[in-house]
């Protein structure tokens, strides 16, 4: 899905990472053609500055987007997760971020939180990267306390798993 979006805006570089900004963000695009997270517009300057292109970038991506009935219902309808992974350390919470060989191979999450459930390991919150959003995504696990070395040891020796850190 994502490499289609992304052939939408082909010629133009700096409408590509406008859509990148957008989808990472998980910022929406609402009827008027501002983009906003909930209901807080995010002035389109601020959107420029952060990708660097013109405002008039944004402005086209939008309008591009309201054009577009499939890009519509896409921005109209993503939106934010709020994640505890920054909040870790100041909430002793442990970050482990698991790296893959194939993240399309399916059951990965499953047997990773499995594996940590069989430790008695409680996991907080999730955040599975998408592959098609992502040239290498990686599975976040916030959980309550620090991982035990031979917990670690067996996410590593999981056939799937490329590396393993703790946070």
């Amino acid at each position: 899905m994502f490499e289609d979006i992304m052939r939408k805006f082909e010629g133009s570089p700096g409408q590509q990472a406008v859509i990148r900004l957008l989808l990472e963000r998980g910022f929406s695009v609402n009827d008027d053609g501002r983009v906003v997270t909930g209901g807080i517009e995010i002035p389109n300057t601020q959107l420029a500055r952060e990708v660097g292109v013109d405002r008039r970038v944004v402005d086209s991506t939008t309008d591009a987007i309201l054009a577009d009935e499939e890009l519509r219902r896409i921005f109209q309808n993503i939106s934010q997760i709020p994640s505890l992974m920054d909040l870790a350390p100041v909430l002793d919470l442990t970050v482990v971020t698991v790296a893959v060989h194939d993240a399309d191979e399916p059951g990965l999450v499953a047997t990773v939180t499995g594996l940590l459930a069989d430790h008695d390991v409680s996991i907080r919150q999730t955040i599975s990267e998408d592959p098609e959003f992502t040239d290498e995504p990686r599975l976040y696990l916030v959980v309550d306390a620090d991982l035990p070395g031979d917990v670690v040891t067996e996410l590593m020796q999981l056939p799937f798993v490329r590396s393993v850190e703790l946070s």
